[in-house]
């Protein structure tokens, strides 16, 4: 059995809370570790570390900040298949996804942020005839990242890189239901020097030891990605104290499919916007959209297709769809499968448990699924199902397509596929989302915005804007006879 510690001062140590939390191997629904329940003792033991080495770590300059972050980032290289062989473990994810996807990215989010920040503004000189004045950016002090379980390291570091090297401390709670690459991060950050204190890893629940972080006086920003539920409770809790939020939530993303569009290409890559990491990933398709013109021919082709996913265990090279990362969330999806029934729906594929044999056999598996005839308003075409459920729907016209992809309270993503460019321009325009990808799915340049609109989202990250919420603006102003 595994004791996961938490990370503080540039050391692991054992909680001081008591209240015990089992790890899950989704694959085979077996538990093989535990972490704690992280009590206001444990997050003040964190928060002292972290402000104990703010002043120190402010005051190194941008490169030696970046440097940290590069050499942080090569040892994570070093040790990929470690890292994604636990990440796979964790989340039930193939483990081919893992090393592909996953800790490449992680990799990718410490090496970029470190080259953006220096050629990022921290200092800016505005001059006129009366005055010279200099507009800083300096960091905020200690801040709290809160990582969701689907993509752990992956969303993890896409947090914490731009909060370290902008100058920030940070205590940072990874998901307790996959927090193993979390874990091993401490180690790397050990390995390569970084100063005590300034990344403190804690463990726990969201609504116990995340709240006692959200509510935590000293703890000046607040960036978490996870569920629309949850960030609206962050958002409560963290108004009293005019924390900076950055808050990325849910999603029910369309895919809108013209007539006209390169037809093998959408196919593919719906498939795997649809159904990657068993659907479970915030910007993954849920609400196909088809032209009614191809619709029968998209369904027979797009069923097809997905059953050729091999559903398997995940440290299987050949596996492309794994297990449900945990009891919970199996068991949403599948209540989500019988309303879509008890609402008038028919499943074309899938809709029932899959049975692995082998180690396996108790795992948290689902078919991919795929179900028609079902109103826009319905709840499955609603609500955040979060797993390997998608609905068909059909349109006629471009504006009909836009109204339903419209007609939900979420606003994260949306796929467009279409050979006409001014087509794609003005329903890109129309869709209430804020990321648009147009005849591709996942394509992102990291200097880009990303965020939702409505229920989804709450600020934007990615390149500079993640710099700008990590810092805060002071503007000295100088009377020119002095």
């Amino acid at each position: 059995m595994e004791l996961i510690q938490n990370y503080i001062s540039g050391q692991y140590v054992n909680a001081i809370s008591d209240d015990i939390i089992n790890i899950y191997e989704p694959a085979t629904a077996k538990v093989y570790g535990e972490l704690y329940d992280s009590n206001i003792e444990d997050v003040n033991s964190a928060v002292k570390s972290a402000e104990s080495a703010f002043p120190s770590w402010s005051a190194l300059k941008v490169n030696e900040r970046s440097n940290y972050l590069i050499a942080i980032a090569e040892k994570i290289h070093s040790r990929l298949d470690e890292f994604a062989s636990f990440e796979s473990r964790d989340t039930g994810k193939p483990i081919s996804l893992a090393r592909s996807l996953d800790i490449p990215r992680s990799i990718s989010n410490f090496k970029f942020f470190a080259e953006h920040a220096k050629n990022f503004e921290f200092e800016l000189d505005l001059n006129s005839d009366e005055s010279r004045n200099r507009i800083m950016r300096l960091p905020i002090g200690v801040v709290c990242c809160i990582s969701p379980w689907n993509l752990p390291l992956y969303l993890f570091t896409w947090k914490i890189a731009p909060a370290l090297v902008t100058g920030n401390t940070v205590i940072a709670k990874p998901s307790e239901i996959t927090p193993y690459t979390a874990y091993l991060l401490g180690d790397i950050c050990s390995e390569v020097g970084l100063p005590p204190g300034v990344l403190n890893i804690i463990h726990g629940k969201g609504p116990t030891t995340g709240n006692l972080l959200v509510n935590h006086k000293s703890i000046k920003a607040i960036s978490f990605t996870g569920g629309t539920s949850t960030g609206r409770l962050i958002f409560k809790s963290a108004s009293n104290s005019f924390k900076k939020l950055s808050l990325e939530m849910g999603g029910k993303n369309p895919a809108i499919i013209f007539d006209d569009c390169d037809y093998e290409k959408m196919l593919d890559t719906v498939v795997r916007s649809s159904f990657s990491n068993q659907g479970q990933i915030c910007l993954c398709s849920s609400r196909i959209l088809i032209e009614n013109s191809i619709y029968e021919k998209f369904k027979i082709d797009f069923c097809l297709k997905v059953s050729n996913l091999i559903i398997g265990d995940p440290i299987e090279g050949s596996t492309s769809f794994g297990a449900i990362s945990s009891f919970e969330q199996f068991k949403k999806i599948n209540d989500y499968i019988d309303l879509a029934v008890y609402e008038g729906g028919k499943i074309l594929l899938g809709g029932s448990q899959e049975k692995i044999n082998g180690r396996c056999s108790n795992g948290w598996f689902i078919r991919p699924t795929i179900i028609e005839g079902l109103e826009p308003t319905s709840r499955l075409n609603q609500e955040e199902i979060f797993g390997p459920v998608v609905t068909l729907q059909p349109f006629e016209a471009e504006s009909e397509a836009i109204n339903i992809a419209n007609d939900t309270d979420y606003g994260l993503s949306a796929t467009i596929w279409t050979r006409d460019l001014e087509k794609a321009r003005r329903v890109s325009k129309s869709i209430e989302a804020g990321v648009i990808w147009v005849n591709c799915w996942l394509l992102r340049d990291l200097r880009t915005p990303f965020g939702g609109m409505k229920n989804s989202g709450y600020g934007r990250e990615g390149g500079d804007y993640a710099m700008m919420f990590f810092t805060e603006q002071k503007n000295t102003c100088f009377q020119n006879e002095f």
